[in-house]
């Protein structure tokens, strides 16, 4: 490429990732300023049936937020996604989602490819988050699960999180996922857990476990989503700036077995036994697909590059 060419391939992108800076902060500013007075009605009202209606509201709102955001990946030039496995998903059904973490940018990714086709996903969020400017407000008034993810007694306390979060999913048809290996894959943490995985961390079964105990009468699915980035994980700039389009997902659609449905993940040791071997079979199983899925030339996992 000659350097005038490289030059205005740089300019180009710059502008593209102005233009969708510029409509994700009006998407946030918009669509946050309609859920404040139906996130304090909520506060203020906690009558269950006044509750559904907020929450499918609030849930509306949120939907809305989400495909203005996917307009703009588009319009930016994110393209080529290769997607598979999402055929005969519901919007009135529950599911609990587990995917792999390398990059900001997998929430957009996820979002874009589960818009329309199943109710809201609500992710697992760390605690600090909730104090992000706007955006925390928002997570709140969705009902997110904010965890501390310390070990110890601030463990005992995210599954009491994550199980009165779950009590609220209830009302409506909710995707609840969590990203099972805490924080998102990079080479040093790789090494410094000794994963056994080549492309993973090791995983967590605690919230899964706290979610399908509470909505076990209501799901009996979960959607095992594989994100592969065969050039490396993006950074968001780069999404922002249309250069995320080597994007592979996989959904596996998956029951899960009746004996894992109900169980005291606290107490019963034999429960979060059984929990955490299916957790790491899913995981080994992750692992295999994401060594397949990736370039023949990649020595190394996808986020180390």
């Amino acid at each position: 490429m000659r350097p005038t060419e490289s030059f205005m391939k740089r300019a180009l992108a710059t502008v593209r990732g102005c233009f969708a800076a510029l409509a994700l902060t009006a998407n946030v500013l918009f669509f946050c300023s309609l859920m404040i007075p139906v996130a304090l009605f909520k506060l203020l009202v906690s009558y269950k049936p006044v509750r559904q209606v907020t929450d499918r509201l609030l849930n509306w709102i949120a939907m809305s937020w989400i495909g203005v955001n996917n307009a703009w990946i588009d319009a930016v030039g994110n393209a080529a996604w290769q997607v598979s496995g999402t055929e005969g998903v519901r919007r009135d059904e529950w599911y609990l989602v587990a995917a792999n973490h390398q990059s900001w940018v997998d929430i957009l990714v996820l979002q874009k490819v589960f818009s329309g086709r199943v109710p809201m996903l609500k992710f697992f969020l760390k605690r600090q988050l909730i104090y992000v400017p706007i955006i925390g407000m928002a997570w709140w008034a969705l009902d997110f699960p904010f965890m501390q993810r310390k070990g110890g007694m601030s463990s005992a306390r995210d599954l009491e999180r994550a199980r009165l979060a779950c009590e609220k999913f209830r009302l409506v048809p909710t995707s609840v996922i969590n990203f099972l290996e805490g924080t998102r894959f990079t080479l040093r943490k790789h090494d410094l857990q000794r994963s056994p995985y080549r492309h993973l961390l090791k995983p967590r079964s605690g919230g899964i476990a706290m979610a399908l105990s509470t909505l076990g009468e209501h799901c009996h699915r979960l959607l095992d989503v594989t994100i592969v980035y065969p050039h490396g994980a993006p950074k968001f700039w780069h999404l922002l700036s249309g250069r995320v389009d080597d994007v592979i997902v996989r959904v596996q659609q998956r029951e899960i077995p009746a004996e894992l449905i109900s169980g005291d993940y606290a107490s019963d040791l034999q429960f979060r036994t059984r929990m955490q071997e299916w957790v790491n079979a899913l995981w080994a199983e992750k692992d295999e697909l994401i060594e397949r899925l990736l370039p023949p030339s990649s020595a190394l996992p996808a986020a180390a590059k």
